[in-house]
């Protein structure tokens, strides 16, 4: 895809996001209420990969707006970001049934959305939240928590491990590795300028 200037990417995201809510490629399609594209700024300088929407993102049509993302909001704010200044996107676009981990062939079946979504804004980092997003874009089976402490690219992109959100809320004993993962993303931020 060629490089999409600044003031057509809304436009360019919103034909996608079209083509997304009338996705029938696999059986996530049949139970979803919405598919979940993304929201945010479209010339972000990040974006945030997360799994797949939950019950409330399928509700809302939007993601991270569960219990999950609104403890994803503070700690984008707790380092000087909003939703306003990001952008969020999910490895898949619909609801798996009872929130369960989207299948191989439903993650290979959406991944060109996210792709395009990718390339369209074409971000200074990714920021993986969880190991389907790794998985995704990288290829990487290993546990996240090693693979916090790697450098990796996606097509030139400096891209950050973290744990999803969610993670912090069943173990809130390692929310500080989602502050520093913040403070890794400050940090390369500065240094992309």
């Amino acid at each position: 895809m060629p490089l999409v200037a600044s003031e057509d990417r809304l436009k360019l995201l919103q034909e996608l996001q079209a083509k997304a809510a009338s996705c029938q490629r696999c059986e996530l399609h049949l139970t979803r209420k919405q598919a979940v594209f993304g929201v945010g700024n479209p010339n972000a300088p990040v974006v945030f990969v997360g799994e797949g929407p939950g019950a409330e993102e399928d509700r809302i049509g939007e993601p991270f707006v569960g219990d999950s993302g609104k403890l994803f909001d503070k700690m984008l704010y707790s380092v000087g970001y909003s939703r306003e200044d990001i952008y969020i996107a999910n490895v898949v676009k619909c609801r798996p049934p009872g929130n369960r981990n989207p299948l191989p062939e439903e993650i290979a079946l959406c991944q060109n959305f996210l792709i395009d979504q990718l390339q369209t804004i074409r971000p200074k980092v990714i920021f993986c939240l969880g190991k389907f997003a790794l998985l995704c874009l990288l290829g990487y089976d290993g546990a996240v928590g090693k693979a916090r402490s790697k450098s990796f690219t996606w097509r030139t992109i400096p891209v950050i491990a973290s744990f999803h959100p969610a993670y912090y809320l069943r173990t809130p004993i390692k929310k500080s590795s989602g502050w520093q993962d913040l403070l890794k993303l400050q940090k390369l931020l500065k240094t992309l300028e």
